[in-house]
């Protein structure tokens, strides 16, 4: 059983002992102190709006959401199955205090999570979990007299409100899409991407469209990241060359993965360079429109070589949504997100959403007159490595990662997220774990066997400063 307590939110593995698992008791409890925070920061604010993905546990943790929410006071739309981007905009539209998204995003089916999002649709700052936790740890509680008592109405209206929403966007082309005939398959992990992905597609004029793992069961059918490792089925599906472009999106639909017409995999790390040089492309209808993108640390390069040949800037922000978010608002990008395939497209909201993703990516299909894989080769070849290495916890993983700093500290070196090497054509970047004693090794080159080769050099110096400390 795992709790896993972050400035974010609340997850962990459904059952067990309450404090070694989310059971109702530590679901109730992080609910109460987000409440309660909720009502200390806008006393005049009495609403809340919670979702939840298609997980098995979704409708039971939804419950106990709601009821602990009304205890305090506090008057609950509940969206039902939805996504966490259609609760995000669903806060700023009901004018509410603040949200609750139950998904544990890609994690497996055993888990499930409170995603806590502020006023405006976000995700609360670390300074605002964090009291959030020092609430929930003090237990300082103050449920209303019986006559006060919150009030509950269920409302299913958001998903469509969200895709009315992405059609008026000025960069989303139904006509194009419509004219291209598009063959779509879906794969949504019998999650709400089921529900939400094929009603978007039908409003994009998109008919012919195959569902695999489309009812929202919560039954997973394979691992949800969606990696090509887990992706086997519909790139099996696409190998028939009978579609023009497989969709895949996680439980919660922030993030969109791509396969293309032949079977191949886009690549999640280009989705949101393809998004972007769409978008990039067209702010020129705008002169005051921002060329400007962010993306984390740990994504590939090509988004900072199709900016700048755009004539933006390209800057990389801590992982994290909520850094890349004030990264965006920082530098006013027009188009962010991060390389796991999550879309923040700041002129709908800023939030990672696939749904906003697919309308932008298959306008610049349509437009290209291109086959999916046809437009992939037109992006620079990047390949990610993706290592760690696992440390006793008696050792100092900073003290470790500041001597491999001091040893490259000739190369160009990024620490606003552990440490980011730079070296002519290739990065790599350590992180440690907050739960576990690990450094993750992300490093990124034009051949995989040079990142790998880059990782392996960068695990041999870890292991060189460890041994000397023996």
């Amino acid at each position: 059983m795992a709790l896993i307590k972050s400035i974010s939110g609340i997850r962990g593995t459904i059952g067990g002992r309450s404090g070694d698992g989310l059971t109702p008791v530590d679901v109730v409890k992080f609910t109460a102190a987000f409440g309660q925070w909720l009502r200390q920061r806008n006393p005049d604010h009495q609403t809340v709006v919670i979702g939840r993905d298609g997980r098995m546990s979704g409708e039971l943790v939804s419950k106990l959401v709601a009821a602990t929410l009304q205890g305090l006071g506090l008057n609950v739309i509940d969206l039902g199955l939805s996504t966490t981007p259609t609760v995000e905009l669903a806060v700023t539209g009901e004018a509410a205090a603040g949200g609750i998204i139950l998904t544990a995003s890609h994690n497996p089916i055993q888990w499930n999570a409170l995603k806590l999002l502020n006023e405006t649709g976000e995700f609360i700052s670390a300074q605002d979990g964090a009291n959030v936790l020092a609430i929930a740890e003090a237990e300082s509680f103050d449920f209303a007299d019986v006559r006060k008592l919150g009030h509950y109405r269920s409302d299913d209206t958001w998903l469509q409100k969200h895709i009315n929403l992405i059609l008026a966007l000025p960069l989303v082309d139904r006509n194009a899409i419509a004219a291209r005939n598009f063959r779509v398959v879906v794969d949504a992990v019998n999650s709400t991407g089921g529900l939400a992905v094929p009603m978007l597609l039908e409003a994009l004029g998109v008919e012919q469209i195959s569902k695999l793992h489309c009812v929202p069961t919560g039954n997973f059918a394979h691992n949800p990241e969606p990696l090509p490792e887990n992706l086997r089925d519909i790139i099996k599906e696409m190998e028939k060359g009978t579609a023009d472009l497989g969709i895949v999106v996680d439980p919660d639909v922030d993030r969109l993965a791509l396969i293309c017409e032949d079977g191949s995999p886009f690549g999640e790390e280009y989705t949101l360079v393809a998004v972007a040089d769409y978008v990039l492309k067209n702010s020129g209808n705008n002169p005051g429109q921002s060329r400007n993108t962010v993306s984390n640390l740990s994504s590939t390069v090509a988004l900072r070589d199709v900016t700048h040949k755009h004539g933006g800037q390209h800057f990389a922000s801590a992982v994290g949504e909520v850094n890349v978010v004030d990264m965006m608002k920082a530098n006013e990008a027009s188009i962010g997100g991060e390389g796991n395939g999550g879309i923040i497209f700041p002129e709908l909201h800023y939030g990672r959403d696939a749904l906003v993703g697919i309308a932008l990516f298959l306008t610049h299909l349509a437009r290209s007159g291109k086959s999916a894989s046809m437009l992939r080769r037109t992006y620079p070849n990047y390949y990610i490595s993706k290592n760690k290495i696992e440390l006793t916890p008696d050792i100092d993983v900073d003290a470790v990662l500041a001597r491999i700093q001091a040893k490259y500290a000739r190369n160009p070196i990024n620490t606003i997220d552990g440490v980011k090497i730079e070296f002519d054509k290739e990065w790599v970047h350590l992180r440690k774990s907050n739960t576990e004693p690990i450094i993750r090794i992300y490093s990124e080159s034009e051949t995989l066997a040079t990142a790998d080769h880059l990782a392996g050099k960068i695990i041999s110096d870890i292991r060189e400063v460890l041994a000397e400390k023996r």
